[in-house]
């Protein structure tokens, strides 16, 4: 989960939703946003945890971890479409479709992706035969028949795979 607080007057040309920006526009985007912020983090939670305590509150987890990480606390945080979430005491604002309507929740989710998708890249040199490079760690089709193939590896969800075998 991202975080980021922009200048009032920032303006990057392209900020947008992630999914809506091509990966290598991404990477540019997140050398301009990360140099421009105020400040920004990034929250992590791994995939044993999310299996744990499900994917929703993996992500608010990760969303409060962020916030906790911040070097410069916000007046208010504005959130993608969560409610119910640990802010540190700072009031929130819960957009839905907020990475598309906002551009500070566009920027974070630009971080957030780039971060992940860089994490990917790492583990695609472990685990190569999973193909972590082209598909980030999503249930693409290429993905489920590498699991198939090769059955999982730690960066798995169980949770996920389930359904695979299912």
């Amino acid at each position: 989960m991202g975080c980021v607080i922009m200048p009032k007057e920032s303006f990057i040309e392209g900020v947008n939703d992630s999914k809506k920006v091509s990966e290598k526009k991404r990477e540019k985007l997140y050398d301009e946003i990360t140099n421009e912020a105020i400040a920004w983090s990034v929250g992590i939670v791994d995939q044993t945890e999310i299996d744990e305590i499900n994917i929703l509150n993996a992500t608010k987890k990760a969303l409060t971890i962020a916030i906790q990480s911040l070097k410069v606390k916000p007046d208010r945080i504005l959130v993608d479409a969560l409610e119910h979430i640990d802010t540190c005491g700072i009031p929130y604002t819960s957009i839905i479709k907020g990475d598309a309507k906002n551009y500070s929740i566009a920027a974070a989710s630009i971080i957030a992706k780039v971060t992940r998708d860089r994490i990917m890249y790492e583990w695609d040199n472990v685990y190569p035969e999973y193909g972590f490079a082209s598909h980030k760690g999503y249930g693409t089709a290429k993905h489920i028949q590498a699991i198939k193939e090769n059955g999982i590896c730690m960066l798995h969800r169980k949770s996920f795979v389930k359904n695979i075998f299912n």
